[in-house]
């Protein structure tokens, strides 16, 4: 274990590392900056028909039979599922503590062009997803790195496929179970093993029902959770409404802030807040990942770019709107001024529950916040392990027996990661998403002229037809 530890440091923790150093950050805000000036800026031009046409259609019923696939509106709840999980709690909280107040701006940054690299993600599964033999559409990074790229290209495909395998069982697995260990522990004082076994049997009932009832389960969970959490936020904001402009000046200066750390480098603060404010920002959000496309290319829509629209909103749901208001109830609590800083609570979660807990009322805040982390990181361990599911698949060519080692394995991690190291499965974490998002990123750059043409073409049918009315 030690010897793994070692490794995971060596790879993820130093600002110069591999996995989330400056070559990282650059590939993958460079990313995001390039598909955004090939698709005009999409995310901005189309902001207005986006908004309306994703979170304004949520509530117009489909009578469309969808058969094996999922419906538009669970293909997104099963991403979501997969992208709000503990990142938008614990996750933002540990960031601030570590990188300052100012990593709340760099995620927002990361979110801003990470709209447009989901939405590339997204349009390009869709068109180079395959059909299996149950009818059943199946893609994601593997399958638009191979059909797109080509098969000279085959390699890479496999490098995502065999990471993102890994990955499902550290940032959609054990960094989730372990925060609801935590949290259930300061709720009910329930010990990590029960927790670990509970969640076990909850995730074996409906990953072993596939890809539709995952669907099912997280339009339903998805909602409910979210709105929790809004409301939640909106009581801060408006408890401490004179205090928000300040907020957000400090979250802006520390942002740029080149003061040296502890009589260390100068500069290092903000290298600190850059690299902080991305990575947590690409672990909540999960724009250049490649994992939400896996769950959007099972949706039984035809059209790309109308699919991929839905990533657009998904990163600003969770990243503007989750992880900021996460930000703001940290910052204006004043927890940061804690002695001892993060080390002086029992975990990121702790944390962020002394936050709300300092300027709601009562202790209602802290039943809220451990309630919407328990909720959002089951809905993550579900999300992801459709995302494993499919990335073992092709791994195997859809072996059966592969399939149903993959989901055992996944439900004993649950045990696992609940009685694991917090700390380990962070580090772990981190580790996976930035060595998956190489291949995903390398791909996407190369199939820009793609993105850029079903773009055109779609917009260009939307302007044809509001033209016509």
């Amino acid at each position: 274990m030690e010897k793994i530890v070692e490794i995971i440091e060596a790879i993820n923790k130093p600002l110069n590392s591999f996995a989330w150093g400056p070559i990282m950050l650059v590939l993958l805000v460079g990313t995001g900056i390039f598909l955004s000036a090939r698709t005009g800026f999409v995310q901005v031009r189309r902001f207005g028909y986006i908004m309306k046409n994703t979170v304004g259609s949520l509530f117009k019923k489909s009578d469309k039979d969808h058969g094996n696939n999922l419906s538009p509106f669970q293909a997104v709840t099963t991403a979501l599922a997969g992208t709000v999980g503990t990142g938008n709690i614990a996750g933002v909280t540990g960031a601030i503590f570590v990188g300052g107040p100012g990593a709340v701006f760099w995620m927002w940054v990361s979110a801003f062009f990470g709209m447009c690299t989901k939405y590339a993600e997204i349009a390009l599964a869709v068109k180079f997803r395959e059909t299996g033999d149950d009818g059943k559409f199946h893609g994601g990074p593997m399958y638009y790195i191979t059909n797109g790229l080509g098969k000279n290209w085959k390699f890479l495909a496999i490098i995502f496929a065999l990471l993102g395998g890994l990955a499902s069982f550290g940032i959609g697995n054990i960094a989730q179970t372990n925060e609801i260990a935590g949290a259930m522990s300061s709720l009910f004082g329930m010990s990590p093993l029960v927790t670990g076994i509970v969640l076990a049997v909850i995730v074996a009932i409906v990953v072993i029902g596939g890809v539709k009832r995952i669907g099912q389960v997280t339009s339903l969970l998805v909602p409910f959770m979210s709105l929790i959490y809004v409301v939640a936020g909106i009581a801060v904001i408006v408890l401490r409404i004179t205090d928000i402009p300040a907020a957000l000046a400090t979250i802006i200066t520390s942002a740029f802030s080149f003061e040296a750390v502890g009589g260390g480098i100068f500069g290092y603060a903000i290298m600190l807040a850059i690299r902080q404010g991305f990575a947590r920002g690409v672990f909540s959000n999960e724009a250049g990942l490649g994992s939400a496309p896996i769950a959007h290319a099972a949706s039984s829509t035809e059209e790309p770019a109308e699919q991929a629209i839905w990533g657009v909103f998904e990163v600003f749901f969770d990243t503007i709107v989750i992880c900021t208001i996460t930000s703001l109830a940290v910052v204006l609590s004043g927890v940061l001024d804690t002695a001892g800083g993060l080390d002086a609570f029992a975990s990121k979660g702790a944390a962020a529950v002394a936050a709300f807990n300092m300027i709601l009322p009562g202790n209602i805040a802290g039943l809220v916040i451990q309630v919407s982390l328990i909720f959002f990181a089951l809905s993550t361990v579900l999300g992801w392990s459709y995302y494993g599911e499919r990335c073992w698949g092709y791994l195997s060519n859809d072996n059966k027996i592969v399939d149903m080692i993959y989901k055992v394995l996944f439900v004993l991690m649950c045990i696992v990661g609940a009685t694991g190291s917090g700390t380990l499965m962070w580090d772990i974490a981190d580790t996976l998403n930035g060595l998956m998002a190489i291949p995903n990123l390398v791909a996407l750059l190369g199939l820009s002229g793609v993105v850029a043409v079903i773009t055109k073409d779609y917009f260009a049918k939307v302007d044809l037809q509001k033209e016509r009315k």
